[in-house]
């Protein structure tokens, strides 16, 4: 396979130009108007003209690839997919739920016996994804959650996790344990892909677990019961050599040195309103003083739905003054590409990504 520009820069070399990461252009009709074909055409086979699309682009890579949840919206969620605050779950009862889940070095032991069936499922899908993709393409799917699972608002309703945060202890305590051997059993699945040459030494990874008002919990308890979990779960990455890239939603700035202590290697989601700015993000260091694996910087809330086909260009150009020597880098979004996003501002930023030289 032919991924020499990206794969340089996930070793900490340098390429021939701006290698860029693609998947998230939730516009079917971008994806439609950059084929040429018509918006029908596109829901015959929303992957194959995506992949496609970003072939067309000249994407380095992929982290997935977008396909929205309906005809009708543009995302890929819908209302059923949002956790909301009552999903009609008892407090008390979650609480003896958790009670009554086995020690979580029993649970390791259950994620244990089931790796082989989970690695067949998960490099099946890389290798057929990856064939679609084509020889100058690279498929790399985000693994959320690998590391350790904070938030179990997912599980338990955004009400219920908030105050199990807030009011008991011991309970939270185990959600932590638990979502630390999760974690664990997702790192060392990515792992394993590295090792057998399928996957790059490189993955974005990480939750939602900020707002724009910083963490949703107190770092005192991320520090406490989350970040041990989180360091014993990079673990099966970082013996192999793969770069952990958090995705850095809202203001990640005061639990920032935790996470790179615990051993991010990257950062992706900038919100510089949110003060995750070019100069804040190139400061950065990893823990053992190597420069952070940079996925971005361009933000889809402040920039790109705003920016003419100029702006982009001269953010980019920016960025490349800045994290030149600095970072070692791959352009790509904030989050998804949504329809507000000029597709002229689209194809700025690939048109510039080759201009750019590393």
């Amino acid at each position: 396979m032919n991924h020499s520009c990206i794969t340089k820069v996930f070793a900490g070399e340098r390429g021939p130009y701006l290698p860029v990461l693609g998947g998230w252009i939730a516009a079917p009709e971008h994806i439609a108007e950059i084929n040429d074909i018509s918006i029908d055409t596109y829901w015959e086979n929303p992957e194959h003209w995506s992949i496609r699309a970003y072939q067309k682009l000249g994407t380095d890579a992929v982290i997935g690839i977008f396909i929205p949840k309906s005809k009708e919206d543009f995302r890929c969620v819908d209302y059923n997919s949002y956790t909301r605050s009552n999903q009609g779950q008892d407090l008390a009862d979650i609480v003896a739920k958790i009670d009554g889940w086995s020690r979580p070095e029993k649970y390791a032991e259950e994620l244990a016996s089931r790796f082989e069936e989970d690695y067949r499922e998960f490099s099946t899908d890389l290798i057929e994804k990856q064939e679609r993709c084509g020889e100058n393409m690279l498929y790399m799917p985000a693994k959320w959650g690998a590391g350790a699972k904070c938030n179990w608002y997912d599980t338990f309703g955004y009400e219920n996790f908030f105050l199990l945060v807030g009011l008991y202890e011991k309970q939270s305590r185990k959600m932590m344990e638990y979502g630390g051997v999760l974690g664990h059993h997702l790192s060392a699945l990515v792992a394993r892909a590295v090792t057998d040459g399928i996957y790059p030494k490189a993955v974005l990874m990480g939750e939602d677990i900020c707002t724009q008002r910083g963490p949703m919990v107190s770092p005192e308890f991320l520090e406490k019961y989350y970040m041990p979990e989180l360091k014993r779960g990079l673990k099966p990455l970082l013996d192999v050599g793969c770069r952990p890239v958090w995705h850095s939603d809202g203001d990640v700035r005061p639990i920032m040195d935790m996470l790179i202590d615990s051993g991010i290697g990257g950062l992706q989601g900038f919100q510089p309103e949110c003060g995750l700015t070019l100069e804040y993000t190139a400061s950065k260091r990893t823990r053992d003083g190597g420069k952070m694996l940079i996925f971005g910087p361009l933000a889809v809330t402040t920039e790109l739905p705003v920016f003419t086909p100029q702006q982009v260009r001269d953010k980019i150009k920016e960025a490349a003054d800045i994290y030149r020597d600095n970072v070692d880098w791959v352009l790509f979004t904030g989050n998804t590409i949504n329809p507000d996003v000029p597709l002229a501002n689209i194809y700025a930023m690939y048109e510039t990504a080759q201009e750019i030289r590393i």
